[in-house]
């Protein structure tokens, strides 16, 4: 025999809601553009609505720029050259990151200058202060280059030897430093942290020129370099205020010389980005950052708008959850609930999050599977922080506390943000149950940890025994109710009407215990998993009645039952009779309109066993695995007839206990096919008529 430990490790190991494999790939581009009001972050531009036309053509890249006088040659330090090879070769997975690293880096440069602008308050050392702060990008096929200009503050001769001649000295961050220094009030935009998003440019050019002019110099410097080692620096005329660079593209980079390419790249990483952006004349940041605007300035349609393009889908969003915090992280995030039901492959566990992860508006990841759990995936939407602690290539962001706390804060707050509208509307929320609710139970089943178990069951919902049909409750409401004994019941069946009339439930009715109702039939298994919700042991009613010892008390059974010594000549009767099929017979008086019913350590489990994991196995092997107990009531005529006819009609008795453990199994929901009963079935009622 097996033991019975074995049954849940045969079943629980498996994967129990049985998802599909199959992966479900899309493409998350989401484009924003930012106003931000404060003096610091004060835009000098009004952004476009998406639907309206784009602005007239408007670029700053002209080729005015002329190298004059003699150029100095410098080597980068060893360090550099060491760290050149990685960051251009091995440091980032995709090769049009490049683009996202360099619009940073201007973005970066734009916010410097308007720093710098506001605190230069003798208005003398800044040339040109009210000028545009824009980022421009053009792209020549036929020439093979990508460019790339901003208006922000540019760098001097010794900028350049400092920032792009030594690898991760980062102009960025020795600026944070200085404004830290200084005590400046007011947020800060400053992307870059590493000093290296400038060499990505190296994976697809064979040569790098820039051009830049420091907002307080009188001329400009041209910067050189093929990325072999060495760099020239030469004066420049015709340099206009800020910094260009110019990329000759590699013969298989050719794709970044094309508008739509980079169109789509800029979409994807930089719609976010607090400056206007402007692509071969035509402005492309056009869709505003939804996710850090006020909540109450945000109208439905904008929402609706919002989440299809971010989601990619045609549907429109059930619920919406907009949530800022500043501690014990700052979060600016936007969730969305789809409103249509989930597909097959939405469905499947191998598909990736919905949630799109920004750090100060720059994406870091379209995809993220570690803010929140897996269960969650079914949540479309943008989480924005600038706490996450990068690592150099932006692309993935280190495991850290931090993370943890921020998949913790957000998960709690979805499931709060659930069952506030679980309060307020509970016939909208039993909707989106319906369609959700397996993303939930899957919650339950595959974590590990019991607290984040009992969060996610929180959502759960039931009948109860207590309840008009059709009513449903969680299971902190039936907590509020439970009278003693620490214990959430529950019940396994198809309907109400048979969870009503099961054999289990009989006693429990009768000492009106309230019993929850699971229908769907992985709901058991959930429960099962879940063990305990908030103090309160969670228990099959099979198994309460398997492991009543109060139950099996004979002392007072009255006039109307077998005797105690009947009742062990029977047992024994009917053990030898069901050899091999049941370990145990004994009698029980939970029972009252039932003659008997099957017991297994654990009715979940098994009954999941015989839907998925029985068909083919031998007969003796399948009651090997369940161990089923039978449970007899003495008082029921069916019980006493039999103990009579197996003396009197052996044969007859026999069909008669066969047909009873048979009932048994189906009604225990043991049984693979039904139909199997018919053939015992039919030998009874020969035999019964061959007695006329």
């Amino acid at each position: 025999m097996i033991p019975t430990s074995r049954l849940t490790r045969l079943t629980i190991s498996r994967n129990i809601l049985k998802f599909s494999t199959n992966k479900f790939y899309r493409n998350i581009n989401i484009n924003c553009s930012r106003r931000n009001t404060s003096k610091l972050c004060s835009y000098r531009y009004q952004h476009t609505d998406a639907k309206q036309k784009d602005e007239d053509y408007h670029t700053i890249i002209k080729n005015t720029e002329k190298a004059t006088g003699e150029s100095s040659q410098h080597e980068f330090q060893a360090e550099t050259r060491m760290l050149l090879d990685i960051v251009a070769r091995s440091l980032y997975s995709e090769k049009e990151v490049f683009i996202r690293e360099l619009i940073s880096n201007a973005s970066d440069a734009l916010e410097k200058f308007r720093y710098l602008s506001i605190s230069d308050t003798e208005g003398t050392s800044i040339k040109d202060r009210d000028r545009s702060l824009e980022i421009h990008i053009s792209t020549d096929k036929t020439a093979r280059t990508f460019t790339i200009q901003d208006t922000g503050i540019g760098m001097s001769k010794e900028g350049l030897t400092q920032n792009l001649g030594i690898i991760a000295k980062s102009g960025s961050k020795a600026f944070l430093e200085e404004i830290k220094q200084k005590q400046a009030s007011g947020d800060n935009n400053i992307i870059g942290q590493f000093g290296v998003g400038f060499y990505s440019s190296f994976m697809v050019a064979d040569k790098v020129e820039v051009f830049t002019r420091n907002a307080t110099d009188e001329h400009g410097w041209k910067w050189t370099s093929e990325g072999s080692g060495t760099y020239e620096i030469q004066p420049a005329e015709g340099v206009q205020f800020g910094t260009k660079i110019i990329l000759y593209l590699k013969g298989d980079c050719r794709e970044f010389a094309d508008e739509d390419t980079i169109k789509n790249i800029i979409t994807k990483y930089s719609n976010f980005v607090g400056s206007p952006i402007y692509l071969n004349g035509k402005k492309v940041n056009i869709v505003q950052p939804v996710w850090l605007m006020d909540p109450k300035s945000i109208t439905p349609q904008q929402h609706i708008e919002f989440y299809k393009f971010i989601s990619g889908s045609y549907d429109v969003p059930r619920y919406t959850l907009h949530y800022k915090t500043d501690v014990p992280l700052s979060i600016s995030a936007l969730l969305y609930f789809p409103e249509g039901k989930p597909g097959l492959f939405e469905m499947s566990r191998e598909t990736e999050s919905g949630v799109a992860l920004y750090t100060k508006k720059v994406l870091i990841k379209s995809r993220t599977d570690n803010i929140l759990p897996q269960w969650l995936r079914f949540v479309k939407g943008v989480v924005d922080s600038e706490d996450i602690p990068l690592n150099l290539s932006r692309e993935l962001f280190q495991n850290s506390n931090l993370i943890r706390k921020l998949r913790d804060v957000l998960t709690a707050r979805i499931i709060k943000f659930l069952l506030d509208h679980l309060k307020k509307n509970q016939e909208e929320y039993e909707k989106f149950y319906k369609d959700y609710n397996m993303f939930i139970k899957e919650g339950i089943i595959t974590n590990h940890n019991q607290k984040e178990k009992e969060d996610a069951a929180k959502l759960l919902l039931f009948e109860s025994s207590h309840l008009e049909p059709g009513k449903k409750i969680t299971l902190a409401d039936y907590i509020t109710r439970a009278k003693e004994h620490r214990t959430i019941f529950y019940l396994a069946a198809p309907s109400r009407k048979l969870a009503e009339s099961s054999p289990y439930f009989e006693s429990l009715k009768k000492k009106q215990q309230e019993v929850l109702f699971c229908y769907d039939p992985y709901d058991e298994l959930v429960l099962m998993q879940l063990q305990q919700f908030e103090g309160y042991r969670l228990i099959s009613v099979e198994k309460d009645m398997r492991d009543d010892k109060a139950a099996s008390d004979l002392t007072n059974l009255g006039e109307d039952s077998l005797q105690r010594s009947e009742i062990n000549d029977l047992s024994e009767w009917i053990k030898s009779k069901l050899s091999g099929k049941v370990t145990s017979v004994n009698a029980t008086t939970r029972l009252e309109n039932h003659p008997c019913v099957i017991t297994v350590e654990e009715m979940a489990a098994s009954r999941h066993f015989i839907r998925t994991q029985s068909h083919g196995l031998p007969e003796d092997r399948r009651y090997a695995i369940l161990q089923p107990q039978l449970e007899i009531n003495p008082r029921h005529p069916i019980i006493k007839k039999l103990h009579h006819l197996k003396g009197s009609d052996p044969v007859l008795a026999e069909l008669l206990i066969k047909q009873l453990f048979v009932n048994s199994m189906v009604g225990a929901g043991l049984v693979e096919d039904p139909r199997e009963l018919l053939t015992s079935m039919n030998e009874l009622l020969v035999s019964v008529l061959d007695k006329h």
